[in-house]
């Protein structure tokens, strides 16, 4: 089975595909500027004995989204797809720029559109597919200073729930993650030990593996049956 995973070169996207190849997939690496962490990413794996290659397009770019993705689909169709790309780009909405507001809206909306539609109908056809879009506890419960990426994530779970049901007699099921405090570089620094044990019922952040495991099942033969969902993996925070 061949798997795309968006947005490897971060923590989240590099658990994920890990978690994808030991489930002895053949996964496409995806990195738009950090191509070099991919790179090496696959070569980690394929020494050990796993299927990767590293694929570089800018997902906010459909011409060029689809044509990387159709020299892919070359090979035979991708089955599972993993949107894991995503920025933020924080302020007050009333001190927030255009600029701030459609960058977010166009890496983590329209990228999930740019990838996900060339990949959809070749997957149909092999009547069984899983994809599953990287959301956020923010999208669930606000924060505030992210209005710009509490509404793209949660506009990414409402086109979870609709695609979900567009492509459920075909086999493919959709559901999202919504990742909590995780430990990465993008909290880096952000919290102290005390703040997290104030936010987190559980008590600590999470780890990129914790959300991994959540999506390897939503891919696996074992989530047949779930679609249409988001699974917060954040600690009891919502």
């Amino acid at each position: 089975m061949r798997a795309l995973v968006t947005g490897a070169s971060g923590s989240i996207g590099h658990a994920i595909s890990c978690a994808l190849v030991a489930q002895g997939m053949h996964v496409y690496v995806h990195a738009n500027r950090n191509v070099e962490a991919v790179k090496l990413l696959c070569e980690l794996v394929r020494a050990e004995g796993g299927c990767a290659e590293p694929i570089v397009f800018d997902v906010t770019d459909a011409e060029a989204t689809e044509r990387a993705i159709r020299v892919s689909l070359d090979a035979g169709p991708i089955q599972v797809l993993v949107n894991c790309a995503g920025i933020h780009d924080d302020a007050p909405l009333a001190g927030m720029s255009r600029e701030k507001w459609k960058r977010v809206m166009s890496v983590n909306l329209d990228g999930f559109f740019n990838v996900t539609r060339p990949v959809l109908l070749p997957m149909i056809r092999t009547r069984k597919g899983r994809i599953v879009n990287v959301s956020s506890v923010v999208a669930l419960r606000g924060n505030a200073g992210q209005v710009n990426y509490a509404a793209a994530k949660a506009g990414l779970i409402g086109a979870t729930r609709a695609l979900a049901l567009e492509v459920a007699s075909r086999g493919v099921t959709v559901n999202a993650v919504a990742p909590g405090i995780i430990d990465s570089e993008m909290t880096a620094g952000l919290f102290t030990v005390e703040r997290l044990r104030q936010l987190i019922p559980i008590g600590y952040a999470g780890s990129a593996t914790d959300v991994a495991a959540c999506v390897s099942f939503l891919c696996s033969d074992a989530a047949r049956y779930i679609t249409g969902q988001v699974i917060a993996v954040d600690g009891g925070m919502t």
